[in-house]
Order: C-alpha cells, then sequence, then structure tokens
C-alpha cells in the first residue's frame, strides 16, 4: 500500500503493508467530527493529536464490538509506529490510500 499525504505533493508517499487497508480504521477520525472535511473516496482524516498520543503511549486503545463499557489497550505494530511517526512528523491529517504497483 502507498500512503498518500493528501494536498502535500512535495512528500513521498509511505509504503505500509497490504494489511493496513484494514488497520487504518482503528485510526480514522469519524466523518461529522468537528475539523474533518469532506473526504474523497479512499481517503481518511487522522486527528494529528490523536496520532501524537498513539505515538507516545505506543498502544491504541480499542472499544470491543460486543460491549462498548469496556476497552482493551493494543500494542502498536512496527509498522503503525513507522506510519504514526511519518504522520507527526509532517504534521499529516489527510491521507489517501492505494494499492501499490
Amino acid at each position: 500500500m502507498l500512503i498518500h499525504a493528501v494536498g502535500r505533493p512535495e512528500l513521498p508517499p509511505l509504503t505500509m503493508p497490504d494489511r493496513f487497508r484494514t488497520d487504518i480504521a482503528y485510526f480514522i477520525t469519524p466523518a461529522g467530527e468537528v475539523g474533518v472535511p469532506p473526504l474523497a473516496p479512499g481517503e481518511y482524516w487522522v486527528r494529528l493529536e490523536d496520532a501524537r498520543r498513539w505515538l507516545d503511549d505506543g498502544v491504541l486503545s480499542l472499544v470491543s464490538p460486543l460491549d462498548s463499557e469496556n476497552r482493551t489497550e493494543v500494542e502498536l505494530s512496527d509498522e503503525q509506529e513507522s506510519w504514526l511517526r511519518w504522520m507527526v512528523a509532517n504534521s499529516v491529517q489527510q491521507i489517501r490510500i492505494e494499492r501499490k504497483g
């Protein structure tokens, strides 16, 4: 997968494994939240302050689909951590994902 920073053509895309297409769901800021612009298909918004927090904490807090009262913390994978570092270092919030090749 190639991760492009939308509106930042000077920034080379980041290469991620194919499974990132499903991983991104854990990180996106839902449409309709304050500050999230309209997005084209294949584009996602990841709030920079959230990216910083996940990177600092080294974990992602997930809500159980069966019980919204319970959360679990999952350690970031090396790939997820690299992606978050890229996002934070470049102040990226809007990304587009495309298949490589």
